[in-house]
């Protein structure tokens, strides 16, 4: 959750919220901070590094114990700090090869149609995000709902749209939970829309997503194996595919 509030004001609310477990990024002044909020009998969570822009931490799911490392990100407006955001990350990346996501508020738009309005969107400072992603070997989730996630809330003739908040996944976190989902959901009172990541979501929703063929698996030894016993039956493409996806790996 990205927020301004801080201190005692934020523990007041927090202590308020049907959570138990808490870390708190600090605000710097009037600039955002993170709050990382969970309930125990869950999952467990151990907090591995942060600093004012992010938060890593190792999630073990329970009961199933499965294991992976979570970024909660709210990049700062200046761009010397986002570049030691960037190079941060790049160093978690060179410390492990868990399964690993990283979510939040970037602040960088990566091509020109994540803006609608303004400056158009800096290839320099697009670049060096996008060489951070490919340090990191992550891959964008994509999204249902409305495209942009931050509004300035401005009229139209001076209204500017980004897709500045993301969900981004490694191939192993993928190879976890390849059925994961990323819903953009109406925003209310806030410049920000809410992000939904949906880790398993039900059944319903998930025979309307397209299937996409990520080149990613062709790296997993298993992936052969699995392609063959989805179709080692007289299947359907449908079913061949719901069989492929089920697949443990």
């Amino acid at each position: 959750m990205e927020t301004r509030v801080g201190g005692d004001k934020a523990k007041e609310i927090i202590d308020r919220l049907p959570f138990d477990g808490a870390i708190l990024a600090k605000t710097i002044g009037y600039a955002g901070g993170i709050w990382l909020l969970w309930n125990s009998d869950r999952v467990a969570i151990m907090q591995l590094a942060s600093t004012e822009q992010e938060i890593h931490v190792e999630v073990k799911v329970l009961p199933s114990n499965l294991s992976w490392i979570l970024s909660a990100v709210y990049a700062s407006l200046r761009i010397v700090e986002r570049q030691v955001l960037w190079e941060n990350l790049a160093k978690v990346a060179e410390l492990h090869s868990k399964p690993w996501i990283i979510v939040g508020d970037f602040n960088e738009p990566l091509v020109e149609a994540d803006k609608f309005g303004g400056k158009p969107v800096s290839i320099n400072r697009s670049l060096l995000f996008k060489d951070c992603l490919d340090k990191c070997n992550m891959v964008d989730m994509g999204f249902s709902g409305s495209r942009y996630t931050w509004i300035n809330r401005r009229e139209i003739n001076n209204l500017i749209q980004e897709r500045i908040n993301r969900v981004f996944m490694n191939p192993s976190w993928c190879l976890l939970y390849p059925n994961a989902k990323v819903s953009h959901l109406t925003r209310c009172h806030s410049y920000n829309c809410p992000i939904l990541l949906e880790t398993n979501p039900s059944r319903q929703l998930h025979l309307t997503r397209p299937f996409k063929f990520q080149s990613f698996w062709l790296s997993d030894p298993s992936f052969p194996n699995v392609v063959k016993q989805a179709w080692q039956q007289p299947r359907n493409l449908l079913e061949a595919i719901e069989v492929f996806l089920d697949r443990p790996v």
